[in-house]
């Protein structure tokens, strides 16, 4: 193989910028959490009430800000990993890790987490479950759907981060770090 396909290359460029997207959008949930918390510490020590659907809603957003950018923390490199001994592996030995890491660890962790939740979001849609509370955020069914979203993007950027270490290993390191850098350039 001379040349990287540029198909792939697309493909890998196309899922770094939707996880990218995603992870930009979600920051901004971050804002309306903090936004939110103000407007309760306020209504609660200046009004003495409360509100359970705004405070409801931070657990919404802080839910949000977690499931969803997941994929784009495993997009900037901003994931756990032990770097004792993957920071002074070659190229080819961390793209090897990855590769593997991605196969027999992200994989098929996201594909069970996807399986067994299918029932327990679909039984919340089909109720259209909402809040215990009375006045709370009646969307509970949208609060679970993040946790079938949540290893559906880190699959599709994990699919990315596995095929950039294919062209890695096959050579074309260049081509990878490219990928890598231009990722880099996007950072928030």
């Amino acid at each position: 193989m001379d040349t990287a396909s540029p198909r792939l290359i697309a493909l890998i460029k196309g899922i770094n910028r939707f996880s990218d997207w995603t992870g930009r959008f979600v920051s901004w949930f971050v804002l309306a959490i903090v936004l939110i918390t103000f407007v309760v510490v306020v209504m609660r020590y200046l009004f003495n009430s409360g509100s359970v659907f705004l405070q409801e809603s931070v657990l919404y957003f802080h839910n949000y800000v977690i499931m969803l950018g997941a994929a784009y923390a495993l997009l900037k490199g901003a994931h756990v990993r032990v770097d004792i001994f993957y920071r002074p592996a070659s190229e080819k030995k961390k793209a090897w890790v990855d590769l593997l890491g991605f196969l027999f660890l992200l994989l098929p962790t996201c594909v069970f987490i996807f399986y067994i939740a299918w029932d327990y979001v679909a039984a919340s849609w089909q109720v259209m479950e909402g809040s215990q509370e009375a006045g709370g955020v009646d969307a509970k069914y949208l609060f679970k759907t993040s946790i079938l979203l949540m290893p559906a993007l880190m699959i599709l950027q994990g699919i990315a981060e596995a095929l950039k270490s294919v062209l890695t290993i096959t050579g074309h390191q260049d081509i990878a770090k490219q990928l890598e850098d231009h990722d880099e350039e996007h950072a928030l």
